[in-house]
């Protein structure tokens, strides 16, 4: 199992929101050339996140992007989930509709193990917030 690049740069543009929470807005040119991500990709995923209530687009020629509420109260599965929809290993765990995915949901033999699986990764993303992920820098990052 992987995530996706939308996760991965999502994420990375998300902690880099939080190292500037006090500064103000950033721009999203200045998250793509930082993190080294291409600007319309980006542009593709901060809808995600804006429709998740994550951030707010602040207007004007010091406009850009902050997050909408402190990083402390921001965890990495808000993010993923904004980006990506729900968690879910395998299709009939989808909160969408797994009655009419799965046909075999009450006498599957490995739908428990999905479950396990679905329900750890997600305690995993939501045990990590925002501000624990940015807490310790890379020593690049120091410099």
């Amino acid at each position: 199992m992987k995530l996706s690049a939308r996760v991965e740069y999502g994420v990375r543009a998300m902690a880099v929101l939080a190292i500037h929470y006090r500064a103000g807005p950033l721009p999203l040119r200045e998250i793509a050339e930082q993190e080294k991500i291409s600007l319309k990709f980006l542009e593709q995923i901060f809808p995600g996140l804006r429709r998740a209530e994550l951030i707010q687009s602040v207007r004007g020629s010091r406009g850009g992007y902050i997050l909408s509420r402190p990083p402390a109260n921001i965890k990495v599965g808000d993010i993923v989930r904004a980006v990506e929809g729900p968690i879910t290993p395998v299709d009939c765990l989808s909160e969408v509709d797994s009655e009419a995915c799965c046909h075999r949901k009450d006498a599957c033999l490995t739908r428990q193990v999905w479950e396990k699986l679905r329900d750890r990764i997600n305690d995993v993303l939501d045990e990590v917030s925002l501000d624990e992920l940015v807490e310790i820098k890379p020593a690049k990052l120091l410099t």
